[in-house]
């Protein structure tokens, strides 16, 4: 059995042949009239050349090319066939036809073999006109060639190395290789996965990997192909220090303490892109680029920090609008680095009928650890229609961002106002009330397969703060939430589990400022309720909140398809149930059913929901834009 290489389908471009043009003659002193007219004559020929080519497009073709063969090939057929050049030439004879239908016979079994027939029946027949002969391409494909065995074999450290991360390369190269056995050869298929095995080659300690070795080897008469394979690694690459060009504004620390990829760590793919993501998103530039060259030394291997950086300040101006607060207009100002201190600033104003607010928060650049002090400050008015607090919020701690988890501990000090419009009797354990002072820590892990438009994975939290009052007699307090959120994709669509439990435990007298106590509903809780509409009931229809919290959602998203072919939208069916009580005895579930349409932008979901409340029996529109968790 004689190996037969699968040839690579080539697209065919028609040759143009030069024609005879101007030549310049130069000469030592040239002559002023022969220059003018030689520019003449250049300008009538660019004038003439459209008409001249309109006029050669209007040339009758030599002959009429019809295939006959089944779609998907016909179309390639149609398409690379060499007799398409010769359609144009007008002054064939029949000698030069029957020439003709030699080579397309060659051509076409070529072609048919890169789709995996090696043994196909072709025909090709000259009928008369009129108004001229007709080439007539006739193809009987037969069965195409299976995958008859595979072969990957491997060279250099990856062969030999019992390191378990070597291990579980070599593996799941075999493993995700994308032409195992049984499967139809094709040349797209076959250049595609040796395409894909060296990417993982590539993807992770061996970024000098290549391809030394690779046949096809296709018995045409049983139809089948034994593919081999044969993957060079090169040596294990280790990472060097970082080469930055590009910062001049901020401090050069930054780069390194962003970037978080250590000397000596094993080379990855993934980490660098991950790095050079952190870089970008930092604020301090516009772009990054990261790069290791195969030819530097793997044992330290110098990681190249190409950078641009970003405007030492900005100030974006935007408009909006949500179901829950209405119209909305918001002031953002940036200083990446104040003077004296060196730490960011960014600075908000928002104005919107049911929650304005200005904030400033300065934090540092990180430290050789990762974490960041911080300070923030933030004033704030919330209008829920039947309350309205005015809250202060001092805080200062420090924070810690890393590939999926997020730490946060600080000091708050805040400060409770609520003025009740309707003049109801209540206490300021009632209405929130109050001040404190108070520590606490945060904790969130997200594990989702993509940060902003994720399709599967999961993400936890939790918040745990204790403080003391400082309005009337000092209390003690605690407070605890926890959240969690699943998305599992499914045969059809995906189902998104959603839930959040919160309890404040402190003396019943305790004035525990409302910021510290819970409320739900809204367009990200409990929809078909109003923003903050569930709450613990007071008189005259007021509700206040309360110390424990509850909600749950369960939601199917569908992809929705157009003609066939998925699209960037999908449809959402849900329930949401949320509940606050000051016990957890007198918990009252309301809930919320619905339907939306969620649209996947390049930016993040972007989703439009219409949902029934039990409890007011009346229909809400929840818009919401980007995911948060």
């Amino acid at each position: 059995m004689a190996p037969i290489m699968a040839t690579r389908a080539r697209s065919r471009m028609s040759r143009i042949r030069p024609t005879p043009g101007w030549r310049r003659r130069v000469h030592s002193s040239g002559s002023m009239i022969r220059t003018l007219l030689a520019a003449l004559a250049l300008a009538a020929l660019w004038l003439l050349a459209p008409a001249a080519l309109a006029q050669a497009d209007k040339t009758e073709p030599a002959f009429d090319l019809v295939v006959r063969a089944p779609d998907a090939l016909r179309t390639l057929l149609e398409k690379h066939l060499e007799l398409r050049r010769y359609q144009q030439v007008s002054d064939l004879d029949d000698a030069e036809l029957a020439r003709l239908v030699v080579l397309a016979d060659k051509d076409a079994r070529e072609l048919l073999a890169t789709q995996g027939y090696f043994s196909p029946e072709v025909r090709i027949t000259r009928e008369p006109g009129p108004p001229r002969p007709k080439l007539v391409v006739a193809v009987e494909p037969g069965e195409t060639t299976k995958v008859a065995a595979v072969d990957i074999a491997f060279e250099g450290d990856i062969a030999t190395s019992p390191d378990e991360d070597a291990v579980k390369q070599r593996e799941g190269i075999r493993k995700d290789w994308e032409l195992p056995v049984g499967r139809n050869f094709t040349q797209a298929g076959w250049d595609a996965a040796k395409s894909g095995a060296t990417r993982r080659l590539l993807a992770r300690r061996y970024p000098a990997g290549r391809i030394s070795y690779s046949l096809a080897d296709v018995d045409a008469s049983s139809r089948q192909a034994k593919l081999g394979l044969r993957l060079e690694s090169g040596p294990v690459f280790h990472l060097g220090e970082l080469k930055v060009t590009g910062i001049e504004r901020y401090d050069p620390v930054l780069v390194p303490r962003i970037a978080r990829l250590p000397v000596g760590a094993v080379y990855d793919q993934e980490k660098l892109v991950q790095a050079q993501l952190r870089l970008a998103g930092s604020g301090y530039f516009d772009s990054a680029f990261l790069f290791v060259d195969p030819a530097a030394d793997p044992a330290a291997a110098p990681v190249q920090v190409t950078l641009r950086e970003a405007p030492l300040q900005k100030a974006v101006v935007g408009l909006g609008f949500t179901t829950d607060g209405g119209p909305r207009a918001s002031l953002e100002h940036t200083h990446n680095r104040l003077p004296g201190i060196g730490w960011r600033a960014i600075t908000k104003l928002k104005a919107e009928t049911r929650n304005p607010y200005a904030q400033t928060e300065w934090t540092a650049i990180p430290d050789p650890d990762g974490w960041r002090w911080s300070t923030l400050a933030r004033f704030e008015r919330l209008d829920d229609d039947r309350l309205v607090t005015y809250s202060q919020r001092l805080r200062g701690g420090r924070f810690k961002t890393g590939e999926n988890i997020e730490r946060n501990v600080y000091l708050q000090y805040e400060h409770s106002t609520v003025d009740n419009p309707n003049n109801v009797v209540l206490t300021p354990q009632d209405t929130g009330s109050g001040s404190a002072l108070s520590a606490n820590y945060i904790w969130t892990g997200r594990y989702f397969d993509n940060v902003t438009l994720p399709t599967s994975g999961y993400a936890v939290g939790f918040e745990l703060g204790g403080g003391i009052t400082l309005a009337g007699d000092h209390k003690l307090f605690q407070r605890t939430l926890v959240r969690g959120l699943w998305l599992r994709p499914l045969k059809v669509g995906r189902i998104q589990l959603r839930g959040e439990m919160g309890t404040v435990i402190a003396q019943h007298d305790a004035q525990i400022p409302a910021t510290q106590l819970f409320r739900t509903g809204g367009d990200t809780t409990v929809r078909g309720y109003k923003y903050l509409d569930i709450g613990v009931p007071l008189p005259d229809g007021v509700v206040g909140p309360g110390r424990v919290l509850a909600v749950g959602s369960i939601e199917w998203q569908r992809p929705i398809s157009w003609k066939g072919s998925p699209t960037a939208f999908e449809h959402t069916l849900f329930v949401d149930s949320g509940a606050v009580a000051d016990k957890w005895n007198d918990l009252r579930a309301s809930t919320g059913v619905g339907t939306g349409v969620k649209w996947r932008s390049p930016v993040g979901p972007i989703d439009a929901a219409l949902a029934y409340g039990l409890r007011p029996q009346k229909l809400r529109l929840h818009i919401t834009a980007g995911f948060v968790f």
